[in-house]
């Protein structure tokens, strides 16, 4: 797994492998916001998890989730925040989708 020091390193590296998808959290699924494509979480895998923090501000966090979908024929990301910027009912969903 290769290690990424800032989110728009990671984003930047992983958009030229392919992973050109922006996916949004929906309630009970996650959603291309571009098509509007939504796959619930049986038609998809999170292949890496990254978690990054602001050093100049550090309740500044985020992660970026790594995703394909066989099913869709799509590779994207997903950027959440969490610590004390997380949106509870998107941590809970991903929650879901881990399982």
């Amino acid at each position: 797994m290769k290690l990424y020091t800032t989110l728009s390193e990671a984003i930047n590296d992983l958009t030229k492998k392919g992973y050109i998808t922006n996916f949004n959290i929906n309630q009970s699924c996650i959603e291309c916001g571009e098509s509007k494509v939504q796959l619930q979480p049986s038609e998809f895998e999170i292949e890496r998890v990254y978690r990054f923090q602001d050093m100049s501000d550090v309740d500044n966090e985020d992660i970026l989730y790594v995703i394909s979908s066989k099913k869709n024929n799509m590779k994207g990301l997903l950027v959440n925040a969490y610590g004390i910027y997380s949106d509870s009912t998107a941590t809970s969903l991903i929650d879901k989708l881990k399982i």
